[in-house]
């Protein structure tokens, strides 16, 4: 069996999977791979699969597996895997630090101080506590969110089209019943036809004026359009976002010319400790494969 690491995983991810035969990261070796790793970078488009003759299994390590035609690959039977548990702890923690960041005013006040400015009047702070989130989607990602957020005297309430009860937030019938209720939105979404701008003008304007958006899930999900006129307006306080419309942005993207945001380059799912369960839940998806499971 030859497996072809195609993008960036654990440097210890080789040596675990030398037991199931040849490992690579030579993409030119993409005809011969039977297994082909990838994480957001590579994009197993209909061409990319044809390329690869020999393939029998994709692993994305993260959550989302837009960047994978999966109708083609059950067309030519290849098993498509993901790593859904594995990101949930490092994508929360950094969706809680940009939460955090914008009422403190973490950026700006460290930013005046190296200027040589002391901007104690200006920077106004509010608190986390007693604020109401919304989270959009309760996948795993979002309930540790809403840990974080319980602990921090927050009340949690979300909206998923596919959950009805939740143990860690109040659930709502719909999206547009969430908008007025919160002081923060966090979105937790994958890319879908139908999540496409789901995030739009219409239920931006649902919205409590100054509220915040916190987005760790896929960028295309908000309008972003619409959520730079909102910005501009003052309507939404701050846009904190770790996710694009692509890897790297466009250059014309609006949120990168939008006043009052908090922007990563994709860093959510870079912790040194979730490198490392992804590493593990791709052995074990592969340890399956191999025994006919």
């Amino acid at each position: 069996m030859l497996i072809l690491i195609s993008d960036a995983f654990d440097p210890s991810l080789p040596e675990k999977l030398a037991k199931f035969g040849e490992v690579t990261d030579d993409k030119a070796r993409l005809p011969e791979a039977d297994v082909v790793l990838i994480r957001s970078k590579t994009k197993a488009t209909r061409e990319y699969i044809d390329e690869a003759k020999n393939l029998k299994m994709i692993i994305r390590g993260g959550v989302g597996t837009d960047n994978i035609d999966k109708p083609y690959c059950k067309e030519k039977g290849i098993v498509v895997h993901n790593t859904p548990k594995s990101p949930s702890i490092a994508v929360a923690e950094l969706a809680f630090a940009m939460m955090l960041a914008v009422p403190n005013h973490i950026v700006k006040a460290h930013t005046t101080m190296a200027a040589g400015e002391w901007a104690k009047k200006q920077l106004k702070r509010t608190e986390l506590n007693g604020k109401v989130l919304g989270l959009v989607g309760i996948g795993n990602i979002a309930q540790a969110v809403a840990t974080r957020a319980a602990a921090f005297g927050m009340t949690v309430k979300a909206y998923d089209k596919y959950v009805s009860e939740s143990d860690k937030a109040e659930m709502v019938g719909s999206l547009e019943e969430l908008m007025p209720q919160v002081d923060y939105l966090s979105m937790h979404l994958p890319k879908t036809p139908e999540t496409i701008d789901l995030l739009n003008a219409d239920m931006i304007a649902r919205m409590k004026d100054g509220a915040v958006v916190i987005n760790t899930g896929r960028g295309l999900t908000v309008d972003a359009a619409a959520m730079k006129a909102a910005l501009e307006s003052g309507k939404i306080a701050c846009y904190a976002t770790d996710v694009w419309d692509s890897d790297p942005p466009s250059e014309d993207y609006p949120i990168l010319s939008a006043p009052n945001t908090l922007m990563a380059p994709h860093l959510g799912a870079s912790s040194v400790e979730n490198l490392l369960r992804i590493g593990d839940e791709v052995v074990a998806h592969i340890e399956n494969f191999v025994g006919g499971k």
